[in-house]
Formats: C-alpha cells, structure tokens, sequence
C-alpha cells in the first residue's frame, strides 16, 4: 500500500449546476467559479503528486484500488462573534450549511481525474469531512494498493 498526503491551499468550490449556450450549438459548460477551482486544483496536485512520487515531471496518473480520504476546509463567516469563531476553529462547531458535502466530492473528484488517478471508478473507498478555519484548504490523503498486495 502507497499513501500520498496532499495540502491544497485553495478554498473549495462545490460543483455546481452546469450553464448551457446556444451559440454556436447547444452545449453545457461550468460556471467560471467551479472551473477556475478545477484548474487550480489539478495544476497543484500534479505539481505535488509528481514530487511524491519522485518524478522531475508530471507523475502518469495511478490506475489500482484507491482508498480516499478528503477533508475540505472552509472559510468562517466574518460575521459570526469572537465566541462562535472559537467554537468553528475548535471543531465544536462544524459547518452544516450549503453547499453539500457531495457537491464538493464531485468537484474535487473531476479535477483531479486524469492527475492523481487515471479514473474515478479505480475509488473503493472513501470518507469525507467539512470543517471551518483561517486557511481554507483541501487535504488529501490517498491511499494505493501496490500491485504485490493483490492476493
């Protein structure tokens, strides 16, 4: 079993309903928000994972079973009192408004295939978290079955 971490500093980005055109076809986009996450994040995780895994360039994404654990950290609100802001840094209190755990799943999930892994069907485990703090962030820590583990 290989492990990576990865400690994305970028705030995370739910995915969000597609955006549809009529010019010159009929086709469905995201909306700049949720693409620029995307971009963001692929560009630092194929910088980190090539450095992980003792590559000069970009590592070749992983194809065995994957076990995942994200951790997506938000930004507190400015509005909420010195005592509020203690209990979300502390963990007492965790975010329980929108946007969806899933929403952030799958953005994370579509910008980092075809970087980390070659494709989202290779997950076989995964568990998720949302959390506040003063940095927001994206931590990942992904778990590989190495070829000899198969029995």
């Amino acid at each position: 079993m290989t492990e990576y971490v990865f400690k994305f500093p970028v705030e995370p980005v739910a995915q969000m309903r597609p955006r549809f055109t009529r010019r010159p076809y009929v086709h469905a986009y995201d909306p700049v928000k949720a693409k620029q996450y995307k971009r963001t994040l692929a560009e630092q995780a194929r910088d980190c994972f090539a450095n992980q895994a003792g590559y000069y360039v970009a590592a070749p994404p992983v194809t065995g079973p994957i076990k995942l654990q994200l951790r997506f950290y938000r930004p507190i609100q400015k509005s909420v009192s010195k005592v509020e802001h203690a209990r979300r840094l502390s963990g007492v209190h965790r975010p329980i408004v929108k946007p969806d755990l899933d929403n952030y799943i799958k953005s994370t999930l579509d910008a980092l295939t075809g970087v980390l892994w070659a494709d989202d069907n290779a997950i076989i485990k995964l568990e998720a978290e949302k959390f506040y703090s003063d940095q927001p962030r994206v931590e990942i820590v992904m778990e590989v079955e190495d070829d000899d583990d198969e029995d």
